[in-house]
């Protein structure tokens, strides 16, 4: 435990030694509180107190900020060849692996806690429901950290940070939001229903209504799992290549 808090604490405070922190967190803001307060119709004429739409733009902005936040956290080492070099230290391939992933769900967290001014300023504007207002964030922090969890995942495949970039966004914003919803749009029925349980985005939506399902929780869980065992073996082969 000690090897991976030493190394989730060097790669929380790498990403301020560099402007990624800064822009990332600058950029998604910025731009989701202009969506949420003026995107068509926008927060002031929607004439009700609710902050379901910021969770609904944040989870698809993350479409771009999991991908920019994780493309290094493997790759840049490797590319580097730094990894070699920390392979020889005595620390297991699955302590750098979640060593790595909580500095990045750190800066996340830092980043979710900034949009808290949104909801108390809603409320001091109109009757605010907190319960959809808590399902949103426990869904919000789920479905970061399975995003960043495969963006680590494909981290670990390459030695490009731009490779694992776009294979990142591919994954998250097509694979696992867009064609979903596309196919479960144009499918009807259980086809209809089964397209729509697999999007990302769509199980975010669930949450936001107030209601945490389990499904939900294990659905974000398994992609959670999935990614950082992959990402695991990914380098757990590579020591022995």
């Amino acid at each position: 435990m000690h090897n991976v808090m030493t190394i989730a604490a060097r790669q929380f405070r790498s990403y301020f030694n560099t402007p990624v922190a800064y822009i990332v967190m600058f950029l998604v803001l910025l731009v989701l509180g202009f969506l949420f307060f003026f995107w068509p119709p926008g927060f002031f004429l929607a004439d009700r107190a609710s902050v379901s739409q910021m969770f609904f733009f944040f989870g698809i902005l993350m479409g771009l900020a999991a991908p920019a936040l994780t493309m290094g956290l493997i790759a840049e080492e490797r590319g580097s060849g730094t990894i070699e070099l920390l392979l020889t230290m005595p620390v297991r391939e699955s302590e750098v692996i979640i060593g790595k992933y909580l500095g990045a769900l750190g800066l996340f967290s830092v980043m979710v806690a900034l949009t808290l001014p949104i909801p108390i300023g809603v409320s001091t504007l109109g009757d605010l429901d907190w319960g959809p207002v808590i399902g949103g964030y426990v869904g919000l922090f789920l479905q970061g950290a399975a995003m960043l969890s495969l963006g680590i995942m494909v981290s670990s495949w390459t030695k490009d940070q731009l490779v694992a970039f776009f294979i990142s966004f591919f994954l998250l914003v097509i694979v696992l939001w867009a064609a979903p919803l596309a196919l479960g749009w144009a499918a009807s029925g259980s086809m209809a229903t089964f397209m729509q349980s697999i999007s990302i985005q769509e199980r975010l939506a669930s949450m936001t209504r107030g209601v945490i399902d389990t499904r939900d929780v294990i659905y974000f869980l398994s992609l959670t799992a999935l990614g950082l065992l992959v990402a695991f073996r990914a380098l757990e082969s590579r020591r022995w290549s």
